[in-house]
């Protein structure tokens, strides 16, 4: 990785309002933009919406809002309302992490006591989060890249297929800002600031603390003496170890609320084995199941297995970030390589596809890494791609397909 001071100071140089100004605006018209483009495919396939009762998640069926709350959403909705209820040996809400849906009810609060306004919280949790996930992406990606590169960096992770989550009631949005923060405060030596946002990650979903490697290598770099030595004890030494200390706090502080719920504090991984996931498995054998059906019998495949489009879409953006690994370890160091494996490993040793993509959107260093490329035919055929797929997944999420 280049120099942070170096680089911070170049990125100082610039007009940071008008770039800050123009990121703030690009992200909250591009999820206005998405959310006409919701609403417009939600309309026009009227005969996709799964709700028979004419009812949803907000009361009284309301053709536009519908489009922010789907599938998880509803979890996010029970925790935000009622708080956690833990059903033995059942699928139960403590399989997700407390971070959003608080945030969610106390937001909510401010526009009433109402089941939509809820929802209307998440949703403001939601493109805030993404907001500040923009404008953390591109300072981070200062770090490293010029300002052109760290523009498109942005671009990509904006349109990337499965970047309509950043806009619904998911936690991928707050995810990613405390991820980009974590990284951003630790390689400019804020450690405390980092350590609240590691925190904040490990507080808001399972894969969380997979973050803390990554932190710890940065943590160890950034104290140890140019020749390969530890520094004297010092203040900034201390401050690291206090930040990386701090950083497991929200899963822990969830643990030990669990454990006065169940009485065991581990219990909510019990129970994402309940939801069908048994990570700690084979990371590659599902995948190259799908690659060979893939190869042998596309069309067959997808036309006739009923999950096979998902698994699809789910599997082979999976692929693509794995064979990124080794060029985004070569390129940004082992940091964001260890983020990247680290946080790919787990969902794919647990054998399922469900969800890869929401992973993968998450995963900054890759959009870091492409908006890097000087060729301007590859970056034109990855935007092209990009934005086509964003608009084919958000409309298949809209419409209560199972891409979730």
């Amino acid at each position: 990785m280049s120099n942070p001071a170096e680089r911070g100071a170049k990125a100082s140089s610039e007009r940071p309002f008008a770039t800050f100004a123009g990121l703030v605006g690009c992200a909250v018209g591009f999820r206005v933009l998405s959310a006409i483009v919701a609403f417009i495919s939600r309309v026009a396939f009227p005969a996709a919406d799964q709700i028979a009762d004419g009812r949803s998640v907000f009361g009284p069926r309301r053709a536009f809002w519908d489009i922010f709350a789907r599938w998880d959403s509803q979890w996010y909705f029970n925790i935000a309302y009622g708080g956690y209820h833990y059903t033995p040996e059942g699928r139960d809400s403590i399989a997700f992490f407390p971070a959003y849906p608080l945030l969610m009810r106390y937001v909510g609060r401010l526009f009433g006591r109402s089941q939509a306004d809820l929802y209307y919280g998440g949703i403001v949790v939601s493109w805030t989060a993404f907001v500040l996930a923009t404008i953390g992406l591109y300072k981070l990606a200062r770090l490293d890249v010029d300002e052109l590169a760290a523009k498109r960096a942005v671009l990509l992770s904006m349109i990337f297929p499965f970047a309509f989550f950043f806009g619904v009631v998911y936690s991928e949005a707050l995810f990613l800002a405390a991820a980009v923060g974590a990284f951003y405060f630790f390689r400019t030596r804020r450690w405390l600031l980092g350590g609240l946002c590691g925190a904040l990650a490990t507080g808001t979903r399972v894969t969380g603390i997979l973050i803390w490697p990554s932190l710890a290598w940065i943590a160890w770099r950034g104290v140890m003496a140019a020749g390969g030595r530890w520094k004297p004890p010092s203040r900034d030494a201390v401050f690291a170890l206090v930040a990386l200390a701090i950083v497991p706090a929200g899963i822990g502080a969830y643990s030990l609320y669990i454990y006065r719920l169940t009485g065991h504090p581990f219990e909510w991984f019990k129970t994402l084995e309940l939801w069908g996931y048994y990570p700690g498995g084979s990371p590659y054998h599902a995948m190259l199941r799908l690659v060979r059906d893939l190869v042998e019998r596309p069309i067959v495949y997808i036309a006739t297995v009923p999950t096979a489009r998902f698994d699809a879409l789910n599997g082979v953006t999976a692929l693509l970030f794995v064979l990124a690994i080794p060029f985004v370890w070569f390129r940004f160091g082992t940091a964001y390589g260890l983020y990247m494996l680290a946080n790919l490993w787990l969902p794919l040793s647990s054998g399922l596809f469900e969800g890869l993509g929401r992973y993968c959107s998450v995963l900054f260093p890759f959009f870091v890494w492409l908006g890097s490329f000087r060729s301007r035919s590859i970056l034109t055929v990855a935007i092209v791609v990009s934005a086509v797929m964003y608009t084919l997944c958000m409309a298949i999420f809209t419409n209560l397909q199972a891409l979730y």
